[in-house]
């Protein structure tokens, strides 16, 4: 242990914690959790150490799609003031600061109400990310995760990370994969921010193109188009009844 003397008992240690001063005992406590937690066997699970922070070292992602309207942000402030704080935020160390990654609320909550920010001294708990979701790309993709395991998020702003991560060369099926969509989605929050990378990675059938070159197996028939005729092979969108040939195929 860096401030703690290893020879010392549980006792003494927690007699030791009690004589600091808040900042001080946080800090042999998150020490302690993090010893403990490196050879815990569920060291693997970011929940197993939650680590307390100063808030101010917290700083909000600029692309979470979750927005909460003011009554239900108002219902958690409510929430964590009697039930207190029964997530930690899920964070991603990012230089001298820790980026959310999942919990942008219970960090406003932690900073802006008076109550809670008095009653936990001025720290936020947090867990962090795996390392394996260290880059951006996989930052974006396990927020839009946490978001929709929870069934809140906002479609402008979901089509803009769908876009960002096509651009990042993600392929539809990669983001179908990561973020737990159909291909279907995909393409239709690809149509809210715009067609230009819409069909980026699909892959189309070439136009059919017919084998037949004898034209004496056809035969030409011009006539006026019947009611039935006309809805069954009209263009789509089409509402102009016209006249046309019909070329039917003799034998095989």
């Amino acid at each position: 242990m860096k401030n703690i003397n290893q020879n010392l008992s549980l006792k003494e240690i927690v007699d030791l914690i009690n004589e600091k001063s808040i900042t001080e005992k946080v800090d042999l406590i998150n020490e302690i959790r993090e010893i403990i937690h490196n050879v815990s066997p569920f060291k693997n699970e970011p929940v197993d150490y939650v680590k307390w922070v100063y808030n101010e070292d917290v700083i909000a992602n600029d692309y979470n799609p979750n927005k909460v309207a003011p009554p239900e942000m108002q219902l958690l402030e409510v929430s964590i003031i009697n039930d207190g704080y029964t997530q930690p935020i899920v964070t991603f160390p990012d230089n001298d600061k820790i980026t959310v990654i999942d919990g942008f609320h219970r960090n406003r909550v932690g900073k802006e109400s008076l109550i809670v920010k008095d009653r936990i001294k001025g720290f936020l708990p947090t867990v962090i990310i795996r390392p394996e979701v260290s880059d951006i790309n996989s930052r974006m993709a396990s927020t839009i995760r946490h978001n929709r395991a929870r069934g809140k998020h906002q479609v402008s702003a979901m089509s803009e990370i769908v876009m960002e991560l096509k651009n990042r060369n993600w392929t539809n099926k990669r983001i179908s994969r990561e973020l737990g969509m159909d291909e279907d989605e995909i393409l239709r929050l690809c149509q809210v921010s715009g067609l230009e990378n819409l069909f980026k990675d699909n892959d189309f059938n070439k136009a059919w193109v017919s084998n037949d070159d004898n034209v004496e197996d056809f035969e030409e028939f011009l006539g006026e188009v019947n009611e039935e005729d006309f809805e069954l092979h009209k263009i789509p969108n089409e509402k102009i009844k016209i006249e046309f040939f019909i070329h039917i195929k003799i034998g095989n």
